[in-house]
């Protein structure tokens, strides 16, 4: 496949959690970037003289800035955990894009389950600025649910929060593995799809997204399947790590 590629430098790194990396970037060719909330990119890296290519989702916001963003959580070993954890503010990249239809689409007023594991929260982030426009004026209703191993994971919950407390868009984030001794009202023990009990879906009122991992996606849409949830009310979008 020929890939229309365009080079990118680096902005900013930083550790977002212990784990991920959270990187800024903009086009070193002038020209603008464009994308809609949820699309991904390609970053493009050579493996031993033969071409790989590795996706991300878009962290940020269109319009915000010149700046595109994303988050990698790191693969041992990794191509492109070596290169991009070196990677420093200057620094030149290949990349492709935007890609995706994970995306908000024009549907009737209704809420909006958005369920991320990890990493997969990113699309997210990028749509909150057009979930504030809709909870705010179009009828609409929001629920971010984050599903990580502990609290120090929880990747943008920042974001999340303040959108929460300040636009009514609700948050969750859920902890598989260990949950704090005194946990704040917005944290749940349990994988991410265990919170569904508590929020009364229904398919005729809401939309759910399922971004991140395979295990995740798989298992929360069979149990949406199970309760008449159709291919309309639930979009997918699975983050499958290379190992190399």
């Amino acid at each position: 496949m020929k890939w229309n590629t365009f080079p990118v430098e680096v902005v900013f790194s930083r550790k977002e959690t212990p784990a991920i990396l959270h990187l800024g970037f903009r086009r070193a060719d002038g020209q603008p970037f464009q994308f809609q909330a949820g699309q991904f990119i390609n970053l493009h890296f050579d493996r031993d003289g033969a071409p790989a290519h590795r996706s991300y989702s878009v962290a940020n916001a269109p319009g915000e800035s010149d700046v595109f963003e994303i988050a990698i959580s790191p693969v041992q070993g990794g191509l492109a955990t070596r290169a991009l954890g070196s990677a420093r503010p200057g620094d030149q990249l290949t990349a492709s894009g935007p890609y995706g239809r994970f995306v908000l689409k024009d549907d009737p007023p209704c809420r909006l389950i958005l369920v991320g594991t990890g990493t997969g929260i990113t699309p997210y982030r990028a749509m909150l600025p057009s979930l504030v426009r809709r909870v705010a004026s179009e009828g609409f209703r929001a629920h971010v649910l984050l599903g990580v191993w502990r609290r120090d994971e929880t990747l943008f919950a920042g974001d999340f929060l303040a959108a929460r407390d300040t636009h009514g868009i609700d948050f969750t984030a859920c902890y598989s593995r260990e949950f704090p001794d005194q946990p704040d009202e917005w944290e749940h023990s349990g994988y991410v799809q265990t919170a569904f009990e508590n929020l009364g879906l229904h398919p005729e009122s809401d939309i759910v997204y399922l971004c991140g991992n395979p295990g995740m996606v798989d298992a929360a849409a069979a149990w949406l399947k199970e309760r008449d949830f159709g291919s309309r009310q639930v979009r997918r979008e699975k983050y499958v790590s290379a190992r190399n």
